[in-house]
């Protein structure tokens, strides 16, 4: 199977796309890698693509277990 280096995740909610983007950035921010949005990500080792990635879902489950608790975050 051929794959281009396009993602294959689907945002769900198109207008959640700026969020979600802002969010990687601050996180990859946190994690001491500046300039996240305009660098290769193909020359970042896998461990800190991971650790972004690993980060957003961990903060949006965070939110959303939160959202479901009745809590305002």
């Amino acid at each position: 199977m051929a794959t281009n280096n396009r993602s294959s995740n689907k945002i769900v909610v198109p207008a959640a796309r700026q969020a979600l983007d802002q969010m990687k950035l601050e996180i990859a921010n946190e994690l001491g890698i500046a300039n996240y949005n305009s660098i290769d990500k193909g020359n970042l080792p896998s461990r800190q693509n991971g650790y972004v990635g690993g980060y957003m879902t961990k903060r949006l489950v965070e939110q959303a277990q939160n959202q479901l608790a009745g809590k305002s975050f």
